[in-house]
């Protein structure tokens, strides 16, 4: 009967809209402070709980947008300035924290469900395909990640190792070093790195007389991971390629992916692991870092998409611990989980968000419109969200044969 009086009450807003507001009345978590284009002002769930956010709707049509799609709606809205807030992450963590209660609000209706999980489903990674979801990410332009990544260029979580206060650059070296001393790596192994990104690992570790091949198929990063190579003076140690991981040969003392397995593809896990067993010579391990997803969490999200997957990573798809386990058994290989370290990703998120806000004019300086600095700032704090209430993970898996 709550519902409906709300509903009822608000008969000068639309449909839609007086249908978001009676929705939010079942906010049990926290209490969130609700601005309305009519100049109203309410506020839904206890005014003492905690966590509290603020949002205001500045255009009606959000509401109906939020309701169709879900999180994804609600990019569609910040991205068009229907909805402000001072705190995007302390909303999308509020969002989070109620999700139970609100479903419709992350996940959409069951019409736009279908439809954005059949868009998905178009933007398989074949060999094509791959370069092209890639080329819509990772090609924006060296400049641009120039100016809020830290001076290593990583572009992946850092390990802040207990030290929140570790400078961000720091952070990488530890997490790099972690990877070299897991994997055993010493002078004079040849190690493979499928994708290399712009070249911080394999400069990390060839500093140490590490052979690395890395191969990218980003044609952006690749020219300035070369650069980067040769001014750091390793080039005879570090070979790069332009090469799709389905056209490598050779075996490996050892094998490295940071972050790379959220862009295969689920039907493409086979192939991945696969290939990767043959890249191992005897003997040898590989660490993948990769971003999950909760195993409990893994089918819903498998059977629908989401703001990261429609604005930003397309044709990515996370896996959950459980899966990424189960995949490599099923190629051969046994994986374990050796590190989670998903709060220290948040961190690193904080530390690229704040970098990109003091850039800000040198992004739009760069050609950015309005929209894109939007879902940039959306992207960051979405993915700071996540990790911070354990919705997303990260994780080391050191990956062998199976005996």
């Amino acid at each position: 009967m709550k519902l409906l009086r709300t509903f009822v009450s608000d008969r000068n807003a639309p449909v839609a809209a007086r249908l978001f507001l009676a929705l939010l009345e079942r906010l049990h978590v926290g209490h969130l402070t609700l601005s309305t284009p009519d100049g109203a002002q309410r506020i839904y769930g206890d005014p003492h709980a905690l966590p509290g956010a603020r949002l205001t709707l500045t255009d009606w049509r959000a509401c109906a947008a939020i309701l169709r799609a879900g999180d994804i709606g609600f990019a569609e809205a910040w991205r068009a300035g229907w909805v402000e807030t001072p705190d995007l992450v302390g909303l999308l963590r509020l969002a989070i924290r109620n999700e139970d209660a609100l479903p419709r609000t992350v996940s959409g209706g069951p019409a736009a469900r279908v439809w954005y999980v059949l868009r998905h489903a178009l933007r398989r990674n074949t060999h094509a395909g791959s370069r092209r979801n890639i080329h819509a990410h990772y090609d924006l332009g060296n400049a641009f990640y120039a100016l809020w990544l830290d001076s290593t260029l990583t572009y992946s979580g850092a390990l802040f190792d207990g030290n929140p206060n570790l400078p961000l650059e720091d952070a990488q070296a530890v997490k790099y070093q972690r990877i070299v001393e897991t994997l055993g790596l010493r002078a004079g192994m040849h190690v493979l790195e499928i994708g290399c990104g712009w070249g911080a690992f394999a400069i990390h570790a060839a500093r140490q007389g590490i052979h690395v091949h890395g191969i990218t198929i980003s044609a952006a990063q690749l020219e300035a991971a070369q650069i980067r190579v040769n001014e750091a003076g390793v080039a005879d140690r570090v070979k790069l390629e332009l090469l799709d991981y389905r056209d490598l040969r050779g075996s490996y003392d050892a094998v490295v992916s940071i972050e790379m397995f959220e862009a295969v593809g689920e039907s493409y896990w086979p192939v991945w692991f696969n290939g990767l067993r043959k890249r191992l010579k005897p003997g040898a391990k590989a660490l993948v870092q990769s971003i999950t997803i909760g195993d409990a969490r893994f089918c819903a999200y498998r059977s629908s998409s989401d703001f990261i997957r429609e604005f930003i990573f397309p044709g990515g798809m996370l896996p959950s611990p459980e899966r990424f386990i189960a995949a490599a058994s099923r190629s051969g290989l046994r994986a374990q989980r050796s590190l989670a370290f998903g709060h220290d990703y948040a961190r690193t998120l904080r530390c690229w968000r704040e970098r990109f806000e003091v850039q800000i004019d040198t992004v739009r300086m760069q050609g950015f419109d309005e929209t894109f600095i939007r879902t940039w700032r959306l992207y960051l704090a979405y993915c700071e969200a996540g990790f911070l209430e354990g919705r997303t993970d990260v994780m080391h898996f050191v990956v062998s044969p199976a005996a």
